[in-house]
């Protein structure tokens, strides 16, 4: 396994973790950007963009993509987030130099009007989709209305009145600020030949154009606030609870995320027992989600409404039993042997080493291999969780239910 680097002229780096014994070779470009770079009135233009994306360029009809895509036997996909875009493939090691230039191609989209008439459509019945099944958009709107002012309140799908409104011209102005080479990686995992493909990328991108992207990454504080939805048509109640916790750049991170998978892994933790395994609810965990500049815990309960009161209340009683007794070394060994393992299962697939790979590449700007991270992991302590628990006391969430009850 070897890790390689290079930046060309025009800015794009090329990343790859290289294992010549893989049987696949993954690839995708990591962009910078996401629901927390836009502006109101173009709520909701990153996840478009990123179906734009494949709608062909001025060398290759949208038919001409998705062909050329099957013809390389690949798995492909895309997916938008609040701080990336990202765009990807999976195929044989001899199809990766023909994928590659077909996913560097794909960045410089045409975005014709028809297209984007047609697929503004399609956006549209996907926002009305989530927002008609559960939970019905409660986590859009929890982080809506935990992160107030702050630019991760904005919503990755965006609004119907915000896409609706959304012009091709504006789609394009949001493209030419935030897709320069120097916000994009080039990420591969794999069996990769690293050399073959930075001359590939170099000629590829040669008419690329430069030019400077900025993100503002200031601290949120939660506001605490509390918000109650009536769905008559729920039978569950579907409750969001938002906590601040470490971001992507803090040390006290893994603390964080070992702290969730004991309190509120899906599967073994104290909400499971409490919660799962005596069907008082039918989903209860809690997860770190960590983003630049800030960071939240966030917990998800979902029950029969006649049970809400109770779960809620009990949340609360074991957060502050937490707070006060913290957790015990059994728990942090069962804990670190949940994370470690599932790190190792998860990076014998190439593709998953591209994500954990750019991902990390992306919001540090750092590479770790499978054994740095693991060892992070080990060297938490029953003190560091402590101190994690006393940084971020878990005990003012902001809150949205949404639900049957009135």
């Amino acid at each position: 396994m070897q890790f390689r680097s290079h930046q060309l002229e025009n800015g794009l780096e090329v990343i790859a973790e290289c294992n010549p014994q893989a049987y696949s070779t993954a690839i995708s470009y990591f962009v910078r950007t996401g629901a927390r770079d836009e502006s109101a009135p173009v709520a909701g233009v990153s996840h478009f963009l990123e179906h734009m994306v494949f709608k062909g360029t001025e060398s290759r009809s949208a038919e001409d993509v998705n062909r050329e895509l099957d013809e390389l036997g690949s798995q492909s996909n895309a997916f938008t987030s609040e701080e990336q875009t990202v765009y990807y493939c999976t195929v044989l090691p001899e199809y990766q130099l023909p994928a590659l230039n077909l996913l560097t191609d794909v960045m410089r989209p045409s975005l014709r009007q028809d297209d984007f008439d047609m697929e503004k459509q399609v956006i549209l019945e996907e926002i009305a989709k989530y927002a008609d099944q559960p939970p019905f958009g409660a986590h859009e709107m929890a982080l809506a209305l935990h992160f107030g002012d702050h630019p991760l309140h904005h919503s990755v799908l965006g609004t119907t009145e915000s896409v609706s409104a959304l012009s091709r011209d504006q789609m394009l102005e949001y493209f030419n600020r935030q897709y320069s080479p120097g916000n994009l990686k080039l990420v591969l995992a794999g069996n990769v030949d690293f050399d073959a493909v930075v001359d590939q990328v170099e000629r590829d991108t040669k008419h690329w154009t430069p030019f400077d992207v900025t993100r503002d990454t200031p601290r949120a504080v939660g506001t605490g606030d509390c918000k109650f939805i009536r769905k008559e048509m729920a039978a569950l109640d579907y409750t969001i609870q938002l906590y601040d916790g470490p971001s992507a750049t803090d040390p006290t991170r893994y603390a964080g995320r070992v702290m969730s998978t004991i309190f509120g892994d899906d599967n073994g933790s104290r909400m499971f027992w409490e919660f799962i395994d005596t069907g008082k609810a039918e989903y209860a965990v809690l997860e770190s989600c960590e983003y630049q500049g800030t960071g939240a815990f966030l917990s998800y309960l979902c029950c029969q409404p006649s049970q809400y009161d109770a779960n809620i209340q009990r949340i609360a009683e074991m957060l502050a039993d937490l707070n006060e007794t913290g957790i015990t070394n059994d728990e942090l060994e069962l804990a670190l042997s949940k994370i470690c393992s599932h790190i190792v299962l998860q990076s014998e697939r190439p593709a998953s080493r591209m994500f954990s790979v750019g991902a990390n590449w992306l919001q540090r700007g750092t590479y770790h291999t499978v054994r740095e991270t693991i060892d992070q992991y080990k060297a938490v302590t029953r003190d560091d969780i402590q101190n994690l628990l006393t940084q971020f006391k878990l005990d003012r969430p902001t809150t949205v239910s949404v639900g049957p009850k009135k």
